[in-house]
C-alpha cells in the first residue's frame, strides 16, 4: 500500500507540474479537460499494474527478504512491532474518521440540491430545466438544471450571458467531473495534489463556459464587464458550476488570448511523449526467464518478488507472522545457558497451496537455534499463496532471526 501511495502521489505531482508549466496558459480547454481527468485516472490506476509491460530479466532467483525479528529467552518480540501496530491503528482510525466526515458532507451537499429541486418551482425555458429559488444567489448549475433567483428572473434582471454560461456547463456535463474529483478527494484526502487538480478542473470549466458565451454573443469586452460587476459577490455553492468561480485576471486574459496552432501541436506531442514514458516507467514488470534444469531443486519454478502480481500473505498480515514466530520459538537450553547472541538466517518457500516447504538454515549460530527455527516454521498455518495473472506460484522467503539471550 505504501508503495502504491508513493507511486501514485509521484505521478500526480508530475502530471500537475506538466499542466502548470505547459498547458494551463494555452487556449486548448477541451484537451486540458481530458488531460486533467486522464491524469487522475492514469496516476491512480497505473501503479496497480492492472495492465503490464513485461520485460525479461536474467535467470536469477531472488528471495523476498522479511524484516528481522529479535528473540529473547522470555520470547518477547521487538517492541518496534507493537509500536508499528499502534501507529498503523491510529493512522487508520484518523483516515476513516476524516473520510467518513467528507463523505457525509458530500452526501449532504447532494441532498441540498435534491431539496431545492423538490421544494421550489421548476420551469423549462428554451429546453432548459430552471429551478426558481427564493434565496438571493447567482445563477449556478448542477446535473441537468440551472438554479436562478425567482424574483430576478421575473424582473428580467438575469442577463442572457449568464444563462448561456450555465447552459454550457450543463451541455458539457461538467457536473460529472466535479462529482468524480469529489469522490477522489474523499478517498485520498491526505494528498494535497488532489485539491490542486480540483481547482484546475473547475477553473478550466469556467474557461469552457466563457468560450461558449463569447462565441454566441461575440462581445468579449461586454462579457468581461459583466463578470467584473458581479465579482464582488462571494457566494459559492458546493458541487455546483458557478459563474463567480475564480474571476481572476487569468480568466479575463484567457478570453483575449490568441491561439497558436503550431505551439499547441508541439505541446500536445510533448505531453503525449512524457505520458508514454511514464507509462512504461511505472508499469513495466520484470519477469524472470524460464529457470534452467541445472539449477538447484529449491529454485525450480520459484519466482522473484518482482515477477509476482500478488505477494503471499500470512493470515493477519506480516505483523501476525512475526508474532507467531516470536511466541512459538522456544529458546534452546544450551543457547540460553551459554548466553548465545547472534543472527540466524532462514530460508523457506511458500507453495502454491499456501503451505511452507524446503526449510533451510542459510546461516546458523549453533546450539540448536537453526533447528528450533525450522520447527517453528513447520508449525506455520497456511499462507495465501502468491499469484501471477491469477495463478498461484511458489515464492521464496528469507527470515533473519536475532538471538538476544537474557543477561
Amino acid at each position: 500500500m505504501i508503495t502504491y501511495l508513493i507511486k501514485s502521489g509521484l505521478l500526480l505531482f508530475v502530471f500537475y507540474s506538466i499542466y502548470k508549466l505547459i498547458l494551463e496558459n494555452e487556449k486548448m480547454f477541451r484537451f486540458n479537460r481530458a488531460y486533467l481527468l486522464g491524469s487522475l485516472i492514469f496516476s491512480l490506476t497505473i501503479p496497480l499494474q492492472l495492465f503490464t509491460v513485461e520485460s525479461s530479466y536474467p535467470n536469477k532467483i531472488n528471495m523476498v527478504p522479511l524484516e528481522g525479528i529479535v528473540i529473547k529467552t522470555n520470547n518477547t518480540l521487538l517492541s518496534k512491532i507493537d509500536y508499528n501496530e499502534i501507529v498503523v491503528s491510529i493512522l487508520s482510525t484518523i483516515y476513516i474518521v476524516v473520510a467518513l466526515t467528507l463523505a457525509f458532507r458530500f452526501v449532504m451537499n447532494l441532498y441540498s440540491f435534491y431539496k431545492k429541486m423538490t421544494k421550489n418551482d421548476i420551469q423549462f425555458i428554451n429546453g432548459l430545466k430552471v429551478v426558481l429559488v427564493k434565496e438571493e444567489i447567482l445563477p449556478h448549475s448542477f446535473w441537468n438544471a440551472i438554479f436562478i433567483n425567482e424574483n430576478e428572473l421575473k424582473n428580467g434582471a438575469i442577463r442572457p450571458e449568464l444563462i448561456t454560461h450555465e447552459k454550457a456547463h450543463l451541455h458539457q456535463k461538467h457536473t460529472l467531473d466535479i462529482l468524480f474529483i469529489e469522490i477522489l478527494q474523499i478517498l485520498f484526502w491526505f494528498n494535497p495534489i488532489i485539491i490542486l487538480f480540483k481547482k484546475a478542473i473547475k477553473l478550466n470549466h469556467e474557461f469552457l463556459a466563457d468560450e461558449a458565451v463569447n462565441i454566441q454573443f461575440k462581445s468579449v469586452s461586454k462579457y468581461q464587464s459583466l463578470l467584473l460587476n458581479i465579482a464582488s459577490n462571494k457566494s459559492s455553492i458546493a458541487l455546483a458550476s458557478n459563474i463567480n468561480y475564480l474571476i481572476t485576471k487569468k480568466r479575463l486574459l484567457m478570453m483575449t488570448k490568441k491561439e497558436s496552432p503550431i505551439k499547441i501541436i508541439l505541446k500536445i506531442c510533448s505531453v503525449g511523449t512524457i505520458s508514454v514514458l511514464l507509462f512504461f516507467t511505472f508499469n513495466t514488470k520484470v519477469i524472470a526467464q524460464e529457470i534452467s534444469k541445472k539449477t538447484n531443486p529449491i529454485d525450480k519454478d520459484v519466482y522473484p518478488l518482482s515477477a509476482i502480481d500478488t505477494k503471499p500473505e500470512f493470515p493477519g498480515g506480516l505483523m501476525a507472522f512475526y508474532k507467531f514466530v516470536g511466541t512459538t520459538f522456544k529458546m534452546p537450553t544450551k543457547a540460553a545457558k551459554n548466553k548465545i547472541k547472534g543472527k540466524a538466517y532462514m530460508q523457506f518457500i511458500i507453495e502454491k497451496d499456501g503451505t511452507l516447504s524446503e526449510y533451510k538454515t542459510i546461516k546458523d549460530i549453533g546450539y540448536g537455534v537453526g533447528d528450533e527455527a525450522i520447527r517453528v516454521l513447520k508449525m506455520s498455518p497456511k499462507w495465501t499463496p502468491g499469484t501471477i495473472q491469477g495463478k498461484p506460484v511458489r515464492v521464496m522467503y528469507s527470515l533473519p532471526i536475532t538471538i538476544q539471550a537474557a543477561e
